[in-house]
């Protein structure tokens, strides 16, 4: 079975850029197909304008481009709670410098569940 993970990426996006620790503020989308718990695909997906929609612009964005799965550093709680209503399981990678490590660590069963634990009250403080 294959499903598709998003990683919030630096500039230029990929498994060697840095992460984007808040969801909703990254440049870009690392978009990694796994299947049978390895890495079949990457690609990347420009993000949204937070204008149009608010922070839940990206959750619409990325469900609309088939993400199951996300890995975050920070959200806030209006997005952890439309991710849910859309479908998309939240896993928290807020300790890996690169979105190659947070996919690694996500394949070895390492992250924990996104919960209200780790959500941040918004604004630019991650």
């Amino acid at each position: 079975m294959s499903f598709l993970l998003a990683v919030p990426s630096a500039m230029p996006g990929g498994l060697d850029a840095q992460m984007g620790m808040h969801f909703g503020h990254c440049d870009i989308y690392t978009l990694v197909e796994i299947e049978d718990n390895v890495v079949k695909s990457v690609t990347t997906l420009e993000n949204v304008p937070h204008q149009q929609g608010g922070c839940m612009a990206p959750v619409q964005h990325l469900a609309s481009h088939g993400v199951k799965k996300l890995l975050a550093g920070g959200m806030g709680m209006r997005p952890l709670m439309g991710f849910q209503q859309v479908g998309v399981d939240v896993y928290f990678a807020g300790q890996y410098p690169t979105v190659g490590a947070a996919v690694q660590a996500f394949l070895e069963g390492k992250l924990p569940p996104f919960s209200t634990d780790f959500t941040c009250g918004g604004g630019h403080q991650h």
